[in-house]
């Protein structure tokens, strides 16, 4: 299943922000997403700014980004601009997609 719009934004951010590769920042924000119960492929532009503001922050701390609050604020700031997306499909227009009646 492809990444939302909201995670691929956040990490090209978080990229950008520091000097983490994209691998490093990707898998930041992964498990920032998984210690909140969220997936890269369904979350949304406000879950991800709630994860930002309460997880991120330690997550890089760990990391040894210095004034991790900062790079938050940052990264946030960039969120408005992205659409909302539906958290998940149902079924049927799944198989609508696809084809299927």
């Amino acid at each position: 299943m492809a990444d939302s719009a909201a995670f691929t934004h956040i990490c090209d951010a978080l990229e950008s922000e520091t000097s983490f590769s994209r691998i490093e920042a990707r898998g930041t924000i992964r498990l920032a997403l998984k210690s909140s119960g969220l997936a890269a492929s369904s979350v949304t532009p406000e879950q991800i700014k709630v994860v930002i503001e309460r997880v991120l922050p330690v997550e890089l701390e760990n990391r040894g980004i210095p004034d991790p609050n900062s790079v938050c604020r940052s990264i946030t700031r960039g969120l408005a601009g992205i659409a909302s997306e539906a958290s998940s499909d149902t079924p049927e227009s799944v198989f609508h997609r696809l084809g299927g009646s």
